[in-house]
């Protein structure tokens, strides 16, 4: 059951796509307006976030589905639901990695598109957000996708001390 609960999630997550990235946008306007001051507006519908409103020049970022997390999230989602077919007593384990796994990437996520807008209120617009979209935001989400991956074979795998002194 825990593995067609967890296939289910994926197929939920490919559903609601587009419902997702308006949340990720909405996300990503809150944590705009703690770190800046030169106004923030999220248009959720339209997944935009618009950011430097008091500014000369104002610039509005669209998450496209191939900006979202949730196309990162699905390889950890048939990762869990392979290792819970052959190890299914190992499921609370599995679904707390799954858990921190997920956070970070949709973390990593954030940090692209913060890496995007400090790189676009640096460097200016076409030059910051090449920058940040296609180099240096490509390369935060590779190395994040990366990381949590690792990050989740690793809580995954790990053997807690009882288990240690069990198979002792």
């Amino acid at each position: 059951m825990a593995v067609l609960g967890v296939l289910a999630a994926g197929v939920v997550l490919v559903l609601v796509e587009r419902g997702y990235r308006e949340l990720e946008v909405r996300l990503a306007g809150v944590i705009l307006r703690v770190i800046t001051s030169s106004g923030v507006y999220v248009a959720g519908n339209r997944e935009s976030v618009y950011f430097g409103l008091s500014g000369d020049t104002p610039f509005g970022l669209r998450m496209t589905p191939e900006c979202s997390s949730v196309f990162l999230l699905l390889p950890l989602l048939l990762v869990t639901a392979a290792l819970l077919w052959f190890r299914p007593q190992n499921a609370r384990r599995l679904f707390f990695s799954l858990g921190i796994s997920a956070i970070t990437v949709i973390l990593v996520n954030q940090l692209r598109i913060l890496t995007i807008v400090g790189l676009v209120n640096g460097l200016g617009t076409d030059e910051g957000y090449y920058w940040g979209h296609t180099l240096l935001g490509s390369l935060v989400s590779v190395i994040g996708g990366a990381i949590s991956l690792v990050l989740f074979v690793w809580l995954a795998t790990k053997k807690t001390k009882a288990e240690k002194r069990a198979a002792a």
